[in-house]
């Protein structure tokens, strides 16, 4: 016998949600509402714009001297790697295309 799906299986959601209590617009027009100063992304004076830089940087995990050197030889490695990589497949190729237009 062949099985019927259950339709006690929630429905998927469709659309955006908007979260509850917090409407996107005015009535009047389609512009999003203002947010106080704190709120505000794009605040145009320099010296908050550097304050701002400067709380972000005393957040980062800045590595060691130490893990500087490890990743700094670990990219280098890489580089070479792949230097010598692109300029082997270019050997081999510019091998295959004088073999082809020499003869």
């Amino acid at each position: 016998m062949a099985e019927e799906k259950s339709t006690t299986a929630a429905a998927r959601p469709t659309g955006k949600r908007q979260v509850s209590g917090a409407p996107a617009t005015t009535a009047r027009d389609s512009r999003p509402v203002k947010r106080n100063d704190d709120e505000k992304l794009g605040t145009r004076n320099p010296l908050t714009f550097i304050k701002q830089v400067i709380s972000e940087l005393r957040k980062v995990i800045w590595p060691t001297g130490r893990q500087m050197v490890v990743y700094t030889i670990v990219v280098l490695l890489f580089l070479v790697f792949m230097v010598t990589l692109v300029w082997g497949v270019d050997a081999l190729a510019g091998l295959g295309v004088q073999s082809i237009f020499t003869r």
